[in-house]
């Protein structure tokens, strides 16, 4: 079996530090060794109601970022998920195989919906069905994850056995985890223990990937920190959840680890610290930046890009799907 990754991220605008170092640039670098699937999720995002002239532009530059933080559509597929119908099929089938108590213990449904829980949508109820199903539509074997979606993968896995079991065909593989090193989980720069989100209303609590050099600086100037000065060694940042996150980033930017960033800046406060995190974060950043304004300037050729991808996604996913209804027991 071909060891086929896939993945995807929500179109939800202010592409992030986080989306960056959690997932886009890992994605870049599975293309060598992985068949790589990759998809700006556009059915996802309309679990909560979104401008349908704004999702355009957020599928766009979604993509643009996708691109410009290395991904290849030359050597990856690179698509959004509503030109392959395939996935709302099969996430149709999932919802008759996955059980109502898998879908409870969803914990992201529980975070996303809050009080208003009555009044979320259905979709976004059973998305993690979907997510199953934008997985196994390509019989992927493998999905990079961070830690807080663990529990969908899980979810796909139950999915994918029940499947199996229920009709007597091994259709799917059990799909696995990559878990994602250093920087996979980068945090707000205003509080070091909430993750770092587009949603937060504050802009200061996220690096967006289209930020100029001078906001960059602000915001690394800005961001929360304490009094105490850096130690030697990464474990004696327990308790400190700012200093930890902002030593995390620099050493995901620079591909050191937490020990060796704290080794390197050891007894220095973080006046210092944050001149040299500003100087790694406009480094890294700026070059994505300018290639994402240069894609978005030609929509044209972003939109041709996914048209291309959406075919051979198309491609690989029919006959799969074929063969699930089949074995279902639709008519042809």
């Amino acid at each position: 079996m071909t060891n086929r990754v896939f993945s995807g991220a929500q179109p939800s605008g202010n592409m992030h530090l986080g989306n960056y170092l959690g997932a886009f640039r890992n994605w870049a670098k599975l293309q060598d060794d992985f068949e790589c699937i990759y998809c700006v999720v556009d059915m996802h995002a309309i679990t909560v109601w979104q401008d349908p002239e704004d999702l355009k532009n957020q599928v766009r530059e979604a993509a643009a970022a996708y691109i410009a933080s290395g991904v290849d559509p030359s050597k990856s597929i690179l698509f959004n998920q509503s030109r392959v119908p395939g996935h709302a099929e099969l996430a149709w089938i999932f919802n008759c195989v996955a059980r109502i108590g898998w879908l409870n213990r969803m914990t992201q449904f529980k975070d996303k919906a809050g009080k208003n829980r009555e009044n979320a949508s259905v979709g976004l109820y059973v998305y993690p069905n979907l997510m199953a199903a934008d997985i196994l539509l390509y019989k992927a074997t493998h999905v990079p994850v961070g830690e807080d979606q663990k529990q969908h993968l899980e979810l796909t896995r139950d999915i994918a056995q029940k499947f199996n079991n229920d009709f007597g065909r091994e259709m799917f593989p059990l799909t696995e985890p990559l878990i994602l090193g250093e920087g996979a989980r980068v945090m707000s720069l205003r509080d070091g223990t909430k993750k770092m989100s587009k949603s937060d209303p504050s802009e200061y609590s996220r690096i967006n990937l289209n930020d100029d050099a001078d906001t960059l600086a602000l915001k690394i100037r800005k961001a929360k920190t304490d009094a105490e000065l850096l130690p030697a060694l990464a474990k004696d940042l327990e308790g400190r959840p700012e200093a930890q996150n902002l030593v995390g980033i620099y050493a995901a930017l620079m591909d050191m680890s937490r020990d060796a960033v704290c080794g390197q800046f050891e007894g220095k406060g973080f006046g210092d610290f944050k001149k040299a995190l500003t100087d790694v974060v406009v480094d890294k950043v700026a070059p994505i930046t300018n290639e994402m304004t240069r894609l978005m300037a030609d929509p044209a050729y972003i939109d041709s890009i996914l048209q291309q991808g959406g075919e051979k996604a198309q491609a690989i996913s029919e006959p799969i799907l074929a063969d699930i209804k089949k074995a279902v027991g639709f008519l042809a």
